[in-house]
């Protein structure tokens, strides 16, 4: 079975290079701004040295933009957060979200390293785990195919914004799908309920998103159609790549636990259906620091489990449906 793809990051290149003047590097910026809300990103090619150019391509960079533009939206202002000295490091606000650009010339003013990362707030309070008590948000027998607290279980762990995330799925005579491969329908697990694991509110609804063909990606729409539940103690339990048109909660609403949200889909950057779930300390994902999300008392591989944290290869549901 192929591995599941749902990276949640976008990075461009980086490399190391010698300091330049503060003036510099905000004309720097600048120009990447202005070319950048109007996809102008032969100029931006253009601001980049002779070391950049050799190891990207004009027509990476544009699909790498792209995507980048779906995911940020406009360029909206920029601060200087942090001088560094082979570094500037910007705070750069856009339409969807903030983020953290690190920038670096050569003595030409050329750009020699430019990556964008989540902006993360000093404020926001890192959740270890949780202490709402959780249900599995499903009926029924889900296996989990990446989950746990280390890298080799559980690629999440890697990405800050999403450590310690499941991707769980159905399974059955080590398949999880049966007929055209091509066709969401065939997955078992495509338009299964997916239910509130404990009492919240919806506090984030994205919707609109399109089933993709099984194998493709959609990186401009990185969870899919997606739900944000908030608990009573603040922490936020997302929900990704839910069936296009399936969401049946608003934001704003007070959900029970066991309350229908909607249905497992394969929306956003992932080559199958599957249920992405995470515990994470904000709302948005973006600079988000994810935490770890125990089940209160479920059953796994037949046997009752309380307190229970899932891992790769797994096959769990709730005691009762």
């Amino acid at each position: 079975m192929k591995q599941l793809v749902t990276s949640i990051m976008v990075s461009l290149i980086s490399f190391s290079s010698f300091g330049q003047t503060d003036e510099a590097y905000n004309q720097a910026i600048e120009s990447f701004q202005n070319y950048y809300n109007v996809k102008q990103y032969d100029s931006i090619y253009g601001m980049f040295s002779d070391n950049m150019k050799q190891l990207i391509t004009p027509d990476v960079l544009k699909m790498q933009m792209d995507s980048f533009h779906e995911l940020a939206g406009e360029f909206e202002a920029f601060s200087l957060l942090k001088s560094l000295p082979e570094e500037k490091i910007f705070k750069v606000t856009h339409k969807k979200n903030i983020w953290e650009y690190q920038m670096t010339l050569n003595d030409e003013n050329m750009i020699t390293g430019l990556k964008p990362q989540p902006h993360t707030s000093p404020d926001v309070k890192v959740i270890e785990r949780n202490t709402t008590k959780m249900i599995v948000p499903f009926k029924d027998e889900w296996y989990v195919f990446w989950g746990g607290t280390d890298v080799v279980q559980n690629y999440h762990v890697a990405h800050e914004n999403q450590k310690y995330a499941y991707d769980i799925l159905m399974e059955v005579d080590g398949s999880t799908h049966k007929g055209d491969s091509k066709n969401n329908e065939s997955y078992y697990v495509f338009g299964k309920d997916i239910i509130a694991p404990c009492d919240g509110k919806i506090v984030q609804i994205i919707t609109g998103v399109h089933d993709n063909i099984p194998g493709e990606l959609n990186p401009g729409q990185l969870t899919g159609n997606t739900v944000v539940i908030e608990t009573g103690l603040k922490e936020y339990i997302m929900f990704a790549h839910l069936k296009q048109g399936s969401i049946v909660v608003k934001e704003g609403q007070k959900v029970k636990r066991g309350e229908l949200l909607g249905q497992c889909g394969n929306s956003g950057n992932t080559t199958e259906a599957h249920l992405h779930i995470s515990l994470q300390n904000q709302v948005e994902l973006f600079g988000a620091t994810g935490g770890k999300l125990f089940f209160e008392k479920i059953l796994v591989n037949g046997e009752i489990r309380e307190d229970y944290i899932p891992v790769k290869g797994d096959r769990i549901k709730n005691i009762e449906n």
